[in-house]
């Protein structure tokens, strides 16, 4: 899959799940449970043990039916070990022109975490695709439209601070997507996915 057709689909379902947990068989019913709720972009984070292997058995098992990123991607080195795992895009809490220069290298979709419009237009001009806005909750939906003044192309992913209930909030505000974590992961996982899809659509209507 083409890195444009991996943040064609990112964008077109507005969420990505972000999954972090203790052991690879949490990691991996976490997943299945926000699938059936009907998100199919998936972050599996570098926090989670044996991550790598993780990966590749989900992309073993769903193939393209997913779009499966590696997440918490600190540096190059970890970004080329999931490539090679089969992520097909790298999310990183911060920016590191390294990971972006090896994402670019491949062809590969990147998303960096940024907090200030410095940190935005320094990840933009190395080439990052999608930024994080990172951690969410402290800037707000507002940060997005202020930014958008004078980067009206921007493309950003809050994560952090976003839940169902506000999810609609960062959608009109002008993100692409968002990130959603441990408000999706815990309880009623497919339910709340089923949430976060519904709020999304009303958002865009």
């Amino acid at each position: 899959m083409t890195k444009e057709r991996v943040i064609e689909r990112i964008k077109d379902k507005g969420i990505v799940a972000v999954v972090r947990a203790e052991n690879s068989v949490k990691a991996f019913d976490i997943v299945e449970k926000c699938i059936a709720g009907g998100i199919d972009a998936i972050e599996l984070t570098f926090s989670v043990p044996y991550a790598h292997h993780v990966i590749e058995d989900l992309s073993k098992k769903y193939g393209d039916e997913i779009v499966l990123g590696a997440g918490t991607v600190l540096d190059s080195e970890t970004a080329r070990i999931a490539l090679l795992s089969g992520a097909q895009y790298i999310v990183s809490p911060h920016f590191n022109p390294e990971v972006t220069k090896l994402c670019n290298r491949y062809r590969t979709a990147s998303m960096a975490g940024v907090l200030t419009i410095t940190e935005a237009v320094t990840a933009m001009e190395a080439g990052v695709d999608v930024l994080k806005l990172f951690p969410g909750d402290l800037s707000g939906p507002r940060f997005i439209k202020d930014i958008k003044g004078p980067l009206p192309w921007v493309q950003i992913m809050p994560t952090g601070g976003v839940d169902a209930d506000n999810v609609g909030e960062w959608i009109k505000a002008g993100a692409v997507a968002v990130g959603a974590g441990s408000c999706l992961t815990k309880g009623d996982i497919t339910a709340n996915a089923k949430a976060f899809i519904e709020n999304i659509k009303a958002a865009r209507m």
